[in-house]
């Protein structure tokens, strides 16, 4: 059986997935809720949905940092990694040796692509179909409740770090009725920004999110000062950032009530 990918590589298998080593939390995520309990062997220590399996499961690494060596123990007989979240070296290297099936998400449509892909590649097909409608379901009910407010989302702070248009992030701000004061920014799809730039870009309201950097009450006071007209929200960032079965709790009317 041969699969493609979504960065255009092939991958060769001779039957259904036995051993599959998860190289990213969202994708975990999804795996789990595809029903693939054991056949899911090895996943990285940012793989906290469902937390058992950070116990159970054999844990190699950080997205970024992967232990060869463990997933070579593992004798997986699929790796599923996403270009984004994972090195490109090390992805390669492990392509020589296993099938490695790469995501590659910039909005909805390509995250509910990887699903319906999972689902085939797993054959769990009849399950991954089932929520990838449901997430299309969902989103079809979106009102753009915000109703066109300009927003700032940071991810990162020194350097304080914001999403540009072509981001899965920025879909999902768009979908929630809300408008990204830096989606023009060209330059990195996570630009850099100064505080000057920030007040410049005078948003209505400033998304600072959990993750990847822990965003808390605590950092509202210095944001506030900056744009004191704006409302400083705190989001989930797994509620945006993660692009598998997750979309399913995906709820714009939380910002809502708290802008409100």
């Amino acid at each position: 059986m041969e699969f493609k990918d979504q960065i255009g590589n092939f991958i060769h298998l001779l039957e259904t997935p036995k051993r599959i080593v998860s190289l990213v939390p969202s994708q975990t995520e999804l795996l789990f809720d595809l029903g693939l309990e054991n056949e899911v062997v090895g996943i990285t220590k940012f793989c906290v949905h469902p937390s058992n399996w950070l116990r159970e499961k054999a844990v190699i690494g950080g997205t970024k940092n992967l232990s060869i060596s463990k997933i070579q123990a593992l004798k997986p007989d699929l790796i599923i990694a996403n270009k984004e979240e994972n090195d490109k070296e090390q992805i390669q290297n492990l392509s020589k040796e296993f099938n490695v099936w790469t995501s590659d998400i910039r909005n909805l449509k390509e995250a509910l692509e990887m699903i319906e892909h999972l689902g085939k590649i797993t054959n769990t097909e009849n399950k991954a179909n089932e929520i990838k409608k449901q997430i299309e379901v969902k989103f079809s009910k979106l009102k753009g409740e915000t109703k066109g407010k300009r927003c700032v989302y940071l991810i990162w702070n020194n350097p304080m770090m914001t999403i540009n248009g072509d981001t899965f992030i920025h879909d999902l701000i768009v979908r929630s009725g809300l408008q990204n004061c830096f989606e023009h920014l060209k330059n990195s799809r996570y630009p850099i920004i100064r505080a000057d730039d920030l007040k410049t870009s005078n948003p209505d309201i400033l998304l600072l999110s959990s993750e990847p950097f822990p965003f808390s009450e605590k950092h509202k006071k210095y944001f506030q000062d900056i744009l004191p007209n704006a409302q400083i929200v705190i989001v989930d960032g797994e509620m945006f950032s993660w692009y598998g079965s997750r979309l399913l709790k995906f709820d714009p009317s939380a910002i809502l009530r708290k802008i409100m």
